[in-house]
């Protein structure tokens, strides 16, 4: 299983990044994928989830302003971040292989991407 993350980049605060990851190698299309976040010194946190009926889940922080979807036939998830803001600023990462439970819990999910960088400066 290979997960490929992309689009990350640095952007003023209000501005607005696609995250997308490309899925190889697994049966994407029948299980949850999740988006999850870490800073420096902090730990890794769930940003949003969407399962394979295409209900979505979103941490408080970034609900109204970040949208998970999921191409089936591309094998590709992404994530619309829009009003970025500072606190944002984060190695993002895209995963699967969920196990069931929290999908906004890290533990919960086997495969990871290597992440890509958001920096947003104020």
């Amino acid at each position: 299983v290979q997960l490929v993350e992309s689009g990350g980049g640095s952007v003023q605060s209000g501005g607005s990044l696609r995250l997308s990851c490309a899925v190889f190698g697994y049966a994407y299309s029948s299980y949850c994928m999740g988006w999850f976040r870490q800073a420096p010194g902090k730990e890794r946190e769930g940003v949003a989830s969407i399962d394979s009926d295409g209900i979505t889940m979103y941490a408080d922080s970034v609900k109204g302003r970040f949208t998970i979807s999921r191409d089936n036939a591309k094998n590709t998830l992404s994530l619309q971040m829009n009003n970025l803001k500072p606190e944002d600023t984060a190695m993002y990462y895209c995963a699967a292989g969920f196990g069931g439970g929290d999908s906004l819990e890290p533990s919960r999910y086997r495969y990871w991407g290597q992440g890509t960088q958001v920096t947003v400066s104020s």
